[in-house]
């Protein structure tokens, strides 16, 4: 099956655009298709990715802060270097403990994220 690309090639860091999503939360699209999506996410201490759930698989790796996980009923605190999995329909949210940055993937990707 062919997928239609539907992102650029190459992503710089210096010149990718940061949308503004509150306060304390940025987001960076850095790459997709049909079948997958990467994004940066920036927090500021104090901010919250609220509870929600999704049809998307998600897979984040924490690349800066510290963040306290809560997916379904179970609650972890992850720090840098560290990743997690969320399945499909999964409530899932983050509460940002140390200014961080959390590295988003999705499959397939997050057709509501695209203006």
């Amino acid at each position: 099956m062919e997928t239609k690309q539907t992102s650029k090639i190459y992503y710089k860091s210096d010149s990718t655009e940061w949308e503004k999503i509150d306060e304390y939360i940025d987001r960076q699209i850095v790459g997709y298709d049909e079948s997958v999506m990467m994004v940066n996410v920036r927090f500021k201490k104090g901010g919250i990715g609220y509870k929600h759930k999704h049809p998307h698989i998600q897979v984040t790796y924490v690349a800066e802060g510290k963040f306290e996980v809560n997916i379904g009923e179970d609650i972890s605190i992850l720090k840098k270097g560290d990743s997690f999995f969320v399945p499909s329909n999964v409530l899932h949210g983050v509460e940002c403990l140390e200014d961080g940055i959390l590295v988003d993937v999705f499959s397939p990707f997050r057709e509501d994220f695209i203006k």
